[in-house]
């Protein structure tokens, strides 16, 4: 089904048929390649923005266009058109050869279409609501955060939908599709209370389509807009009564689903295959080696149904796939794209993103997060007699070269003698990637992905992922703070 959609919108109606993909792919092949590859891509995307009560923009954009990619060793030719026709095909195939030199008697294999099993749903969310509808949602998100607190002064709320469909053609034979789906809602408060001022922020999205923020979320048992307009409001009001931060170095819990944006960056890029084909990642040649505390399993799994993150296939064509790439402490893999493993000797993990048509792939995280332990979140905290308990995550920086990270929490508090006291702002983590990995001492049984907000950026390219881990307990950590 997804075959026959896909290829009656980016080819039949553009005249392209397969025989002119088999053509342009031999032409690639006249020139000494080890790979080429076609990528056509349909993006239809809108967003619905509402400030104080006033929608205040509403807009929306397509594009599509075919990348034509031409690799021999570690040299790639690449020519992309931002019209899909064979004019402008077969153009940028010669332009994408031009850069190979050396001619050749090479053929591309013949097509076998893969069978995919999807993770997400084959619609258009942009078709699902009317655009009075889409509003509602926005003036509902606004009515919930007022009515919580009448120290709310201000909302602002954001909705966008996009609609994606894709199609690769390969040299290796890969002929492959997929649609995809993507819905995010976001909500910014701004509460006053005697002159002074704090905002809080929620949201969350998914591969499916608008009904998905009218539905309840499984663990609030509400309605998911009217939730995370509540949960804005509350980290709002929280930053009001919190005191600052302490300095030192302290034992510090992690909470569940967002706070693994820290793994993330400070892991999970060091695991990219680019970063350690060119020794550029504190990783480099530790595959075997122990990495991380044995309590720690890292997976990239781009297979969760209906997750930001998840690809039925790559940007390559290559299936989405569950990969362990830590197991209890130990490096097990690298995340991998198709050039990269070719020239790793390994395979493809299903890991080649690439944010369009007009950039080139390159490995990139899925759905990443740490496999849960057997602690419980009380006896984590219990076990401290002064630490912090950092709930959820604003933003952060790391060195890709050295792993080191600092990073700041949007929400935190005291622990004291077993328990969490006081909420504490100004809060900044400072550390290591790898040193931070070996001193998580406990690993609660709680896993959580986050609620879908995850954008990663690598090289100028934005696409989506997802982000989660249970509660984790590191023994010490740089804190900087204000007192």
């Amino acid at each position: 089904m997804t075959f026959e959609l896909v290829s009656e919108s980016l080819l039949i109606a553009n005249k392209i048929t397969q025989q002119d993909l088999s053509v342009c792919l031999e032409e690639l092949c006249m020139r000494k390649l080890d790979y080429g590859d076609l990528y056509f891509q349909s993006h239809l995307y809108e967003s619905w923005s509402l400030e104080n009560r006033i929608i205040k923009e509403g807009r929306y954009h397509s594009d599509q266009g075919v990348g034509v990619r031409a690799i021999r060793g570690e040299t790639t030719g690449f020519a992309y058109a931002d019209q899909i026709s064979i004019d402008s095909l077969r153009k940028s195939t010669n332009m994408a050869r031009s850069i190979i030199f050396v001619k050749g008697l090479g053929k591309t294999k013949t097509f076998s279409q893969k069978k995919v099993k999807p993770f997400y749903n084959v619609i258009n969310p942009l078709q699902m609501f009317s655009s009075r509808e889409k509003s509602d949602l926005l003036y509902r998100a606004d009515h919930i955060a007022r009515s919580v607190d009448n120290r709310v002064i201000e909302v602002n709320a954001t909705l966008t939908g996009s609609y994606e469909q894709i199609l690769i053609a390969s040299t290796d034979g890969d002929l492959a599709t997929d649609i995809r789906p993507l819905v995010q809602f976001s909500i910014s408060v701004l509460v006053e209370d005697h002159g002074k001022r704090e905002r809080g922020r929620s949201g969350g999205g998914s591969r499916a389509d608008y009904n998905f923020f009218i539905n309840k979320d499984d663990l609030s048992k509400e309605n998911r807009i009217d939730h995370w307009s509540r949960e804005a409001v509350r980290i709002a009001l929280l930053n009001l009564s919190s005191k600052e931060a302490p300095s030192g170095t302290f034992p510090v819990v992690l909470g569940s689903g967002w706070p693994g944006v820290l793994l993330h960056e400070a892991i999970g890029h060091g695991l990219e295959g680019d970063f350690n084909r060119k020794g550029t990642s504190v990783f480099t040649n530790m595959i075997g080696k122990k990495v991380a505390s044995e309590l720690c399993t890292i997976i990239d799994d781009g297979t969760i149904k209906d997750q930001r993150g998840s690809l039925s296939i790559d940007d390559e064509g290559t299936p989405g796939q569950y990969n362990v790439l830590i197991q209890n402490g130990i490096l097990k893999k690298y995340m991998q794209d198709k050039l990269n493993a070719r020239l790793m000797g390994t395979q493809s993990t299903g890991n080649g993103r690439r944010e369009s048509y007009s950039y080139l792939p390159m490995p990139r995280m899925t759905n990443t997060y740490m496999l849960s332990g057997t602690s419980k979140i009380e006896d984590i905290i219990q076990s401290i007699e002064y630490g912090i308990y950092a709930v959820n995550f604003s933003g952060g920086q790391v060195d890709i070269t050295s792993g080191k990270f600092v990073f700041s929490t949007s929400e935190a508090y005291l622990i004291k003698k077993g328990k969490i006291s006081s909420p504490i702002k100004n809060t900044t983590l400072i550390g290591s990637g790898l040193e931070v990995m070996q001193k998580i001492s406990m690993v609660g049984n709680d896993l959580k992905m986050d609620q879908g907000m995850g954008i990663c950026g690598k090289d100028g390219q934005n696409i989506p992922v997802g982000i989660g881990q249970p509660s984790i307990k590191l023994e010490h950590l740089t804190i900087g703070g204000t007192v």
